[in-house]
């Protein structure tokens, strides 16, 4: 068995100490630590942050060379066990890495745990050394002989992929527990404010969780999710939001204000509202993504980027359901749905780049763009989140007036493949199995190609308005802004044949003066000029006073959005669609 010690070594250095012990190792026993984490496609270099890495047998020093920028080559005697020990600086407060403060500790095992190359298949156990007093640990790993959550704890998995699929939460946190469809769940909360109302959290994610359930393995008794354990672990800061799946878990990360208030009444406002989609999306994902996969994915290579070009279809159709299933388990009705639709609806149409790229390269490209965005990322890419839950919501609709549904190809994908690996073939055989028709045309112009959705037709199809309105001003010329009272109006994109492209406007310009008037947002200046007439805008740009003359367009697809509403008219038959869809 492969064995691992890990436990704080510097809180206020932000430092674990690892110690890991290999039994009888290779003379040359390889040592490596990923470069990625499963759920997050780029390369992070988990490697930068190890250090001070020596390795014994018994009392002999191992000599250990490092052969590149994340392997490591032991020079054993014999069959005595490997002991190698390190530190990992650990000050990342995102959910992919690793994070250790006086307050908190957080690991993925991806950051910390390097791995024993060839020897991957056996158990691997995890021990955890002296916490600070009143700390707790929740993890989905399973507990190995010591009581689960004691400062002393063991764990254990069946191998190193599981190994690093088992995040840990340390410290001391707000914990709660519910039951679902007869498996136990635990919610955790670091970092919660007082006030916090963890009943609410607690109720209403249980109802996500039993409508998701009930999604995938219908309503009869034997309708069980395919895990024993559920941990969610949030993470609550000023400011963030994100999200990681696991096999039997997830990391959350959201802001503070976005929690439930003790005495808030019964409608959930915005901000909590985004957490219970983050929630929903992520619980979706122990389904989709870590059982139902791309069919690239079903062995992991932890060196190099894993490419694929489904992520449209497992991320997208994700984020289509993650609010539907709101909807479904009740905790938003159907106006609200609607604005959270048009809302992706309306970024999508704002981005320039859906143009250029289809959602099926933007998959694949993801390891070099989706995560390294920059100010010219909305002119070039697509994200396959946004688009990719509109193509799902396409063919949600046109496989509805086929007489059928995405929710049936889904559950027939599930039972076809066994929950495992599946590829667009796969996909395309239950599409066409359900609906008694091929999908390759809508699949061939909606996610291979860059061709715009039918989404008007198919929704108004559905007694859903659509109604066309005009932007605010910033987002009339072209721009995405950064503004506040302290650091102005600054430009972070300008989007491609916009009116503030053909102005001259450029990333990095810092917006002063509307004909002259001083401007702490820009879409201040509607008090003094119309929507339509040029007006003079004076900026900043390396530290030089510019002035440019700028022409709106109000009539450029750019300056507009769009509002979905119930209508108030229907015929039966359409009515019937919308009430199969929306419940209403």
């Amino acid at each position: 068995m492969i064995d691992y010690r890990i436990e704080p070594d510097d809180l206020h250095a932000h430092q674990f100490r690892v110690t890991l012990t290999v039994p009888r190792p290779a003379a040359e026993q390889a040592l490596s630590l990923p470069v990625w984490i499963p759920g997050s496609y780029l390369v992070r270099e988990f490697a930068r942050h190890l250090s001070g890495l020596q390795a014994t047998q018994g009392s002999r020093a191992v000599d250990l060379e490092q052969i590149d920028k994340t392997r490591w080559v032991a020079h054993c005697e014999g069959r005595a066990a490997l002991r190698v020990s390190y530190r990992v600086y650990a000050f990342d407060s995102s959910v992919r890495a690793a994070f250790l403060d006086a307050r908190r500790g957080f690991f993925n095992g991806t950051s910390v745990f390097l791995r024993v190359e060839g020897r991957e298949a056996e158990p691997h156990r995890v021990e955890l050394g002296r916490l600070p007093r009143g700390w707790e640990v929740a993890t989905a790993m399973a507990p190995d002989g010591a009581a689960a959550g004691g400062r002393r704890a063991r764990y254990l998995s069946a191998d190193y992929d599981e190994l690093v699929d088992h995040p840990f939460e340390l410290g001391g946190f707000w914990r709660g527990r519910f039951r679902a469809r007869g498996v136990g769940h635990e919610f955790v909360v670091a970092g919660a404010w007082p006030g916090f109302d963890g009943r609410r959290l607690l109720d209403d994610t249980q109802r996500i969780c039993e409508t998701q359930i009930a999604f995938w393995h219908g309503q009869g008794p034997r309708a069980r999710p395919p895990f024993h354990r559920y941990l969610f672990a949030l993470n609550v800061a000023e400011d963030g939001h994100g999200g990681l799946e696991h096999r039997a878990s997830t990391a959350l990360l959201s802001a503070r204000r976005n929690l439930p208030r003790v005495g808030a009444g019964a409608t959930a406002d915005d901000g909590y509202v985004d957490l219970l989609g983050l929630v929903s999306h992520e619980y979706f994902h122990a389904w989709h993504v870590k059982r139902l996969m791309p069919r690239e994915f079903a062995a992991l290579d932890y060196t190099r980027e894993n490419y694929t070009r489904l992520l449209w279809w497992f991320e997208g159709a994700t984020s289509y359901y993650d609010d539907l299933l709101l909807l479904r388990a009740g905790l938003i009705d159907a106006p609200r749905y609607l604005r959270l639709l048009a809302k992706n609806v309306n970024a999508v149409r704002t981005t320039p780049g859906r143009l250029l790229q289809s959602v099926a390269d933007a998959s694949f490209d993801a390891w070099t763009k989706y995560y390294r965005a920059d100010e010219n990322t909305t002119n070039a890419t697509v994200s396959y989140y946004a688009k990719g839950a509109l193509v799902a919501l396409a063919l949600d609709l046109t496989l509805r007036a086929d007489g059928s549904s995405l929710d049936a190809v889904m559950r027939a994908l599930w039972r076809a493949s066994g929950g495992g690996p599946i590829d667009e073939v796969d996909l395309l055989r239950e599409l066409q199995q359900c609906s008694g028709r091929s999908y390759q045309r809508e699949l061939d112009r909606w996610v291979h190609d860059v061709h715009e959705l039918p989404l008007p037709g198919l929704l108004q199809a559905m007694g859903v308005d659509i109604t066309d309105d005009r932007a605010g001003l910033a987002a009339g010329l072209g721009l995405r802004l950064s503004e506040g009272p302290l650091s102005g109006v600054q430009v972070k994109s300008v989007l491609a044949d916009s009116a503030a492209q053909r102005a001259g406007l450029s990333a990095g310009d810092e917006l002063l003066a509307v004909d002259g008037w001083r401007v702490r947002k820009l879409d201040e200046a509607l008090q003094w000029i119309g929507a339509e007439r040029a007006f003079a805008l004076a900026l900043v740009r390396d530290q030089r006073l510019l002035t440019l003359e700028v022409q709106p367009d109000p009539r450029a697809p750019i300056g507009r959005t769009v509002r979905l509403a119930l209508a108030a008219s229907a015929d039966r038959e359409v009515l019937a669609r919308r009430r199969a869809w929306l419940g209403r």
